[in-house]
């Protein structure tokens, strides 16, 4: 038989928890009888871990290990009977009968010992693997006949082992020989082989430790010289990340060797780094399976020359410390590296991360918190004279910490990886302690508070665009413009979640008496009978601590209000890591030093704060302000009609009715606020050209220029019932100012201006028919520009500046502003 035919399967114990379990094993394997088939199998989901309970009770005295290990038996026949016919099912029973006795030997041994050994402890804990073997081969046989299955290999009669201080080694030469004796290579059919154990030079018992089931598989696929090893387990692959922590985690359909062993050793459980030895060395493919889904074809391991991602997955250790070493006599000095280390290995500490300043003034380790205290005591024994001296000043210890890794084989020689990582965890909030890269650039690590490791992972997940990217959001206001944002939304998702991989996430709905609030998201197709029926009162603290959740990396608040109470929110979510977005004008016009605490907030959380609709609703006012700055134009002045109100007043104030009609008539349709007021005192437009004035780095306040209200003075403080009863007295002086610029055929309107010497102004003026000012339609704003490069012939935005939709568009573009900032690394 040609060795290169054979494939070897292994099971693992929860592909063998139970009799269905072996039945659905078995179905596998019979689908691909027309080939030799080798399968490597686990003890019984569990088995093992029984077995060596049984261990530590005989250890301490506890004879309740003998009704333990009669429930294990039973639990094993019960499984016997339900795959075998009585007569095949007596004989393994018999097998087992005779194992007890050993078992029970070995556990009087334990029992009655004075210095305790390996020995009988891993002659109890191999038993598992034995039985899932005989049982596996007689029901085979049971299925296929005795001709093609019913065979099974005790893998102690040829698997040769030396332990050391990383483990088992293979004594290849001795195992191979062995192998060869058996001539089972030579046959066909199916081959049921015990994983787990061997034994060593001398041909004692012994295991091959945790994963050593996969151990074996990876051996016996080296020994057949086989085409491929599948190893079948619970999962459908090994994972981008760990879907506990990032549910969009994926099946990497194709890895390397070298990827492969870099997650498995960051905690990818599915396989152990150990495994791949003895395949790699002889470049033989492995599958990583689900026994619960075979029609999926899992993940695929090969040699390093694969394509795809640069970045194959996101993993992550936890329970991790760092051990800090900090002196400025440690600079140019040898062998403290070695002093160091050769500490750390003399205590039977395993280093998990290593960072050093290439100052040579630190030197950090990452290690186990289970022995970090240790740790900690022996780096500070073994420099106590440096410490004493002040060559050494410092030995600090970190607990609570996580390693956070990106792997994949296209990193190397990719410039900007290291970039996106390290830029990713910093628009998330998350502060990284430590960094290393080997000089294979398979792997970059980041150590993290463990309190940030979901965030983080959540977060460089959907950075390298392994899962969508997630944004968490809170909205303040469901009012007109804020219900329209959520219709938009709720239009646009699918779309953007499939065309983009960007899933805008609402999980938090709030209006002035209650609020709405969803673990995962809030069902924007029926958010308003959703939002009727909360009766969960309105706490913007508890809203903001929900949306800003740890295992989403991004949050935002949107904020569809006027109210200054919630624009006083903004400097705290702001420093805590919550984005915000608004067209609330409120926290912008106020003080500049109010206005400098945001920015100072921003910048301390690494926070984006996103206003555009405050100027011109959906219009890129502010956007091309910003441009034109960071463009390196100059900037002379900006003028414009800014108030879509009072834009629409004086283009339909003809002079053939009275202008307090005109006042009424918007009010009723919508086009001015409840109380006309808000908007003819001139303070909207105030506040935009304060707005734009900060975009100048001018610090510009409300207060410090004429702003013309167009409020009769003797109406500013009564209702507004008497406001719009009373205003016809005040016809008259709005009729005159309409005669005198219509005379000169000139056209009224309300205009902003700023100069870029801190000039500004607000308030009526005239144009002449040809000013562009004078052809806005409706609700139209228009913004002229003129600088530098745009001084002949100024820069001008034009069109409708008010409307719910229009200004819910406009906070939409910001928000997919926000989801790129946090895509490429920019913002403010």
């Amino acid at each position: 038989m040609n060795a290169a035919t054979w494939t070897i399967h292994k099971f693992g114990g929860s592909s063998l928890a139970n009799a269905d379990c072996y039945k659905n094993a078995a179905d596998i394997l019979l689908a691909q009888s027309d080939q030799p088939i080798a399968v490597v199998v686990s003890a019984m989901r569990g088995m093992t871990d029984q077995l060596l309970a049984l261990t530590d009770k005989a250890r301490g005295g506890d004879e309740s290990y003998r009704t333990d290990l009669e429930d294990i038996v039973d639990r094993y026949f019960e499984t016997i009977d339900k795959l075998l016919p009585a007569a095949e099912g007596n004989t393994l029973k018999q097998a087992v009968q005779s194992d007890t006795d050993i078992i029970r030997s070995n556990l009087l041994a334990i029992t009655n010992q004075s210095d305790y050994t390996d020995l009988p402890r891993d002659s109890v804990a191999g038993f598992g693997e034995i039985w899932s073997a005989r049982l596996m081969a007689a029901y085979l046989a049971e299925r296929v006949g005795t001709d093609s299955g019913g065979r099974w290999l005790d893998a102690r009669d040829i698997v040769r082992v030396q332990h050391g201080s990383i483990g088992p080694t293979i004594l290849w030469p001795a195992t191979k020989q062995l192998f060869a004796d058996c001539k089972i290579a030579d046959t066909s059919g199916f081959v049921v082989i015990t994983g787990f154990i061997a034994r060593d030079k001398d041909g004692v018992q012994t295991t091959l430790g945790r994963n050593g089931s996969d151990f074996s598989a990876s051996i016996f696929a080296a020994l057949f010289g086989a085409k491929e090893l599948i190893i079948w387990t619970d999962v459908d692959g090994i994972m981008s990340a760990d879907p506990n922590q990032v549910p969009d985690a994926r099946v990497i359909d194709l890895l390397s060797y070298n990827e492969a062993m870099e997650l498995a050793y960051f905690g990818a459980k599915v396989i152990h780094p150990q495994t791949l030895g003895p395949v790699v060395a002889r470049n033989i493919p492995v599958a990583i399976r689900n026994t619960f889904n075979s029609r999926h074809p899992g993940s695929q391991i090969r040699s390093d020359e694969v394509s795809g991602d640069f970045v194959k997955g996101i993993t992550a250790i936890n329970g991790v410390a760092l051990v800090n070493l900090e002196g400025t006599g440690m600079i140019g000095v040898p062998g403290i590296a070695d002093r160091l280390f050769g500490a750390l290995k003399e205590a039977d500490v395993s280093v998990t991360l290593i960072s050093q300043a290439s100052s040579e003034h630190s030197i950090c380790v990452a290690v186990p918190e289970t022995v970090a205290e240790l740790a900690y005591q022996v780096v500070r024994a073994a420099f106590a004279q440096e410490l004493e001296d002040g060559q050494v000043q410092n030995v600090e210890l970190t607990m609570g910490q996580s390693i956070v890794a990106v792997v994949g084989q296209g990193m190397a020689g990719t410039p900007g990886v290291a970039a996106s990582f390290f830029g990713t965890l910093g628009r998330a909030g998350i502060n990284i302690r430590a960094i290393a890269q080997g000089s294979s650039e398979r792997n970059i690590s980041a150590v993290v508070a463990a309190v940030d490791s979901t965030r983080a992972l959540r977060a460089v997940h959907s950075g390298f665009y392994l899962s969508s990217k997630t944004i968490s959001i809170g909205l303040v206001g469901a009012g007109l413009v804020g219900g329209a944002l959520l219709d938009q939304v709720a239009q646009q998702y699918e779309r953007l979640y499939k065309d983009f991989n960007l899933d805008l996430r609402v999980r938090a709905i709030a209006r002035s008496g209650t609020m709405l609030t969803a673990d995962k998201r809030i069902d924007l197709s029926n958010w308003r009978a959703l939002l009727a029926d909360s009766s969960e009162p309105t706490d913007l603290e508890k809203m903001a601590t929900h949306v800003h959740a740890e295992h989403l990396p991004h949050t935002v608040i949107i904020d569809c209000t006027a109210n200054q109470s919630v624009a006083d929110s903004y400097a705290g979510w702001l420093r805590s890591g919550i984005h915000v977005i608004t067209p609330n004008k409120k926290a912008f016009s106020g003080s500049f030093e109010s206005y400098q605490e945001l920015r100072k907030a921003a910048r301390s959380g690494s926070t984006n704060y996103l206003y555009e609709t405050t100027v011109g609703a959906a219009l890129p006012i502010i956007h091309t302000l910003r441009d034109l700055i960071d463009t390196g134009d100059e900037v002379s002045s900006v003028e414009g009609v800014l108030s879509g109100t009072l834009a629409y007043l004086f283009n339909v104030f003809d002079g053939s009715k009275p202008f307090s009609q005109f006042v009424r008539e918007a009010r009723d349709s919508g086009y001015t606020e409840p109380d006309p007021r808000d908007d003819l005192s001139g303070m909207d437009v105030a506040r935009k050209v304060t707005i734009l004035a900060r975009e100048f780095g001018i610090p510009l306040e409300i207060g410090k220029f004429k702003v013309q209200s167009l409020v009769p003075e003797d109406l500013q403080n009564v209702s507004v019932e008497e406001f719009m009863e009373r205003m016809p007295e005040h016809d008259g002086y709005f009729q005159k100012l309409f005669e005198s610029a219509n005379s000169k055929g000139q056209n009224l309107r309300y205009v902003g201006r700023l100069s870029v010497d801190g000039n500004a102004s607000v308030g009526l003026e005239t144009f002449d028919a040809n000013h562009p000012f004078s052809k806005i339609q409706f609700t139209d704003n228009i913004v002229q520009f003129v600088t530098k490069r745009y001084a002949k012939t100024p820069l001008v935005i034009q069109g409708p500046g008010a409307g719910t939709e229009l200004t819910a568009g406009g906070v939409f573009a910001d928000l997919l502003r926000l989801a790129d900032y946090l895509g490429r690394g920019r913002g403010r």
